[in-house]
């Protein structure tokens, strides 16, 4: 959502778009087509930089931003590789994208250019430790990526230095989540492991819910939430 407007990606195989519908109505605002037709499913990031409203998204073969008004794309990044799900993170002042399939890369990127921008404003690039499907998350100068397959990677957001490497667990679907300077990382075998990102790792706890998980926890007055295989759960103070 962003003003009164309802923003869809509909990056897919096909004729690919970005497509924005009036919330009232459900009527097309602006369509804007994307050029590589390959299906991704990641989603947009709208933010002020720079002073204007920018609404960054990652797929269908490079990373992206647009007028969310209008639908004007302001600047492109090729690649780094083809298909795209975790959504990218803005932090001061640069975009952070992991990805993807068929090549695992992450990357940040300076977001005040205009056109092609792949030769000129990216700042650092890793692919040790990439993640395609869970979504990272920073938290003071840290960048914490965990991969499909349970490898933790913390850098520093600013420089890309890779600070530490753990392996936590064995596979992961859902995002990550941060909360009071600690990252929540829950596994498809419903263990979260809270960390806090820092030079070492160090691991603050560990909570196993008996069924499998795929969806993202959320964090809302003082409790987490969980959806599981067959329940919702609340953790936190009563």
């Amino acid at each position: 959502l962003f003003e009164n407007l309802v923003i869809v990606n509909g990056d897919h195989d096909g004729d690919a778009y970005v497509v924005a519908l009036d919330a009232a109505t459900g009527s097309t605002v602006w369509k804007t087509p994307r050029e590589n037709k390959t299906r991704s499913y990641s989603t947009p990031l709208i933010r002020q930089i720079d002073g204007r409203a920018q609404m960054l998204l990652a797929g269908n073969m490079c990373v992206a931003s647009y007028d969310p008004r209008d639908g004007h794309q302001y600047w492109t990044f090729d690649g780094p590789t083809e298909q795209f799900v975790a959504t990218v993170l803005y932090h001061q002042g640069l975009v952070l994208v992991t990805c993807g399939f068929p090549e695992r890369h992450i990357v940040a990127i300076r977001p005040d250019g205009q056109g092609n921008v792949t030769d000129s404003h990216l700042v650092w690039h890793e692919q040790k430790g990439a993640a395609y499907v869970p979504s990272p998350v920073v938290t003071g100068d840290y960048l914490v990526v965990v991969n499909d397959a349970g490898i933790a990677n913390c850098f520093v957001a600013a420089t890309g230095e890779r600070l530490w490497t753990e392996r936590i667990g064995p596979r992961y679907e859902a995002s990550l989540i941060t909360a009071g300077g600690l990252v929540y990382i829950t596994s498809y075998e419903g263990e979260t492991t809270v960390v806090r990102p820092g030079p070492a790792y160090e691991e603050v706890t560990r909570n196993q819910l008996d069924e499998y998980c795929s969806a993202s926890p959320a964090v809302s007055d003082g409790r987490i939430y969980l959806r599981t295989e067959q329940h919702l759960w609340a953790i936190g103070s009563k």
